[in-house]
């Protein structure tokens, strides 16, 4: 029974109704004449405080509010893919159609296409038992990803009718009994609350990584699958080109991307980009399996907590297929400041800067939903979710309380530095103070599927560019000519690191993507000048030529050499490395 109140304040995106005793925490409502969305998220007595999710102008008091007597949940099925919504599962390209450019109040489509038409394959057949998490059959969704139709959790019983065909999204396609005799349809559509977490049979630990194809993630600071990572950094320094790359070549198979809160424009590049890009694992464009989630700086403030929520169980859904997938948010700052705003409204006692007391669990309630899994169903399905975060710091101060917050929780940190990205350094992750909790527990695969010395590179890499930030202090203070021979080497080696290895061309079809074999093969190219050069000057050669060698120019072009010709370029490279140092001793000895 719907319950029905009366609106008694309107504050913002916060409205308060009394006359709602019998309905409950979390409950949507609809709210005035335009029937707009929220959510109940607190309850006194018989008054509601609730969060609207659209323009609440034009509210009064007296207005009516109607409970619908459910929780905000998102419909999960074939239809997802190559579509972009709003926070609250509205999807956006359909309400262009049917209602123009602008977003009118209180629009009400659904989140499937009700019209279209799927092809379902049945694995079942009557009589069979199923349990949570077994798959029903399959509808091919894209050219490249087949969706599985799940059973939904706490759903288990006897297959009473089951047959493959053509079918809407709520039509019937069988019925299944359960264990009390009563008998339900079952549909190719699901609905999930937003706001609960999908169960999983068993949490696995990391043991995978996630292969992004850049350099300095990859090697230094790798992040694994069912893994959570943040990106903070100032404006300008790169988040959102780091984040497009991640969504771009990713080895995951969906991708869901939600643009919280960020400017309009970044959103659009987005959606210019992705259909024109080609997937590299498939030939395909790489919306074939992508979701965007849009809530733009633009529109209301309350529904970012929205789409946060409903990203990750969008993400959480097509993990419980068996699938590997990454969600990646942009930017939870503009999440927190919603929160902000809401506490604020409340007249809840705020925390530091302002930011409510529960910032932190609310963080952590999203993040901790990432994991590698063995799925619900009697397959074992082994999925992964990866969490990764965008936090958009004031002048990027990282001592503020949304960027402390996240790096309680997740376990790799790519801090960028608006200081590289100033020097056109990209990607501006700084290798000093950036660090991932994954790399020990990584380095077994690593060892086994790219390079038995990878660690060990990784590790020296990290040493020298250490090294040269200590021995910079000494540069700035007596300058380069006072150092040691050996010291100006370390200092040449560590530029060549920085410049041609850890930085990358994200708009270059060659850089800016680099498998992990033709990684480890360029670190042992700068390593193995490194290792000529160190001998050269013990036999005498001089430090300055040795900077000034013509392959040195080379060695910072390997990396834009195409991976069908890279070893042979590189084998030449250090043939050329050897002879020119060669030359130079052998003059030193004259």
């Amino acid at each position: 029974m719907a319950v029905e109140g009366k609106i008694v304040k309107v504050s913002g995106p916060l409205v308060i109704a009394e006359g709602m005793k019998e309905a409950n925490m979390f409950d949507v409502v609809r709210v005035g004449r335009e029937r707009l969305i929220g959510e109940i998220i607190e309850m006194h007595g018989d008054r509601a405080s609730i969060q609207v999710y659209e323009e609440t102008a034009g509210l009064g008091r007296g207005d009516t509010v109607v409970s619908t007597g459910a929780p905000l949940s998102v419909e999960l099925g074939p239809g997802l893919l190559q579509n972009i919504y709003d926070g609250i599962q509205r999807p956006l390209e359909v309400i262009r159609d049917r209602h123009g450019s602008n977003l009118p109040r209180g629009v009400d489509e659904p989140a499937l296409d009700r019209n279209k038409i799927w092809h379902f394959e049945t694995t079942l057949k009557f009589g069979d038992k199923v349990n949570p998490g077994d798959v029903y059959g399959t509808v091919q969704e894209t050219e490249v990803v087949s969706h599985k139709i799940i059973v939904p959790p706490r759903v288990s019983g006897t297959i009473i009718e089951i047959k493959s065909g053509d079918y809407h999204i709520d039509d019937r396609i069988g019925k299944i009994k359960y264990p009390d005799g009563t008998i339900t349809d079952i549909t190719l559509m699901q609905k999930w609350p937003v706001r609960v977490a999908r169960p999983y049979a068993v949490k696995l630990a990391p043991e995978d990584p996630m292969i992004t194809g850049i350099r300095s993630i990859d090697t230094l600071f790798p992040i694994s699958k069912g893994g959570t990572a943040c990106i903070p950094g100032p404006f300008g320094s790169g988040k959102t080109v780091v984040q497009h790359q991640l969504a771009k070549w990713s080895n995951v198979d969906i991708v869901i991307y939600i643009g919280c809160g960020e400017r309009g424009n970044e959103m659009t590049d987005v959606l210019r980009e992705f259909p024109e890009l080609t997937d590299p694992k498939t030939g395909k464009s790489l919306m074939q399996r992508t979701v965007l989630i849009a809530n733009t700086s633009d529109m209301p403030v309350a529904a970012r907590e929205a789409s946060v929520y409903t990203g990750i169980t969008i993400a959480e859904y097509f993990r419980d297929m068996g699938y590997s997938v990454a969600i990646i948010a942009d930017s939870t700052s503009r999440w927190a400041e919603a929160l902000r705003e809401m506490s604020g409204r409340l007249e809840e006692m705020p925390g530091e800067e302002g930011y409510p007391a529960y910032l932190t669990s609310r963080l952590a309630q999203f993040y901790e939903r990432a994991g590698k899994v063995v799925c619900l169903g009697s397959d074992k399905r082994i999925g992964a979710l990866s969490a990764i975060g965008a936090v958009s710091p004031q002048g990027g101060d990282i001592s503020e309380p949304v960027s402390q917050a996240t790096l309680r929780i997740v376990k790799v940190f790519w801090g960028l530095d608006s200081s590289l990205a100033y020097k056109r350094h990209f990607p501006a992750i700084n290798w000093l103070n950036s660090y991932s909790l994954y790399r020990d527990r990584l380095a077994p695969w690593f060892v086994g599927n790219v390079s038995r010395d990878w660690n060990d590179k990784a590790t020296l890499c990290m040493k020298i560019l250490q090294k040269e930030s200590e021995l910079d202090e000494i540069v700035k203070l007596v300058g380069v000519d006072a150092l040691s021979s050996e010291d100006r080497l370390t200092l040449e080696v560590a530029r060549s690191l920085r410049e041609d290895y850890l930085q990358q061309d994200m708009f270059d079809l060659v850089d800016g993507y680099t498998q992990l074999d033709k990684q480890s093969d360029l670190l042992d190219l700068i390593f193995f000048f490194k290792d000529k050069a160190e001998a050269a000057i013990a036999a005498g050669a001089d430090i300055q030529a040795v900077s000034e060698l013509p392959v040195r120019e080379k060695i910072g072009r390997a990396k834009s050499v195409v991976y069908e010709n890279y070893k042979a370029e590189f084998e030449k490279i250090k043939k050329e490395i050897v002879s020119q140092l060669d030359a130079l001793v052998a003059e030193a000895k004259e």
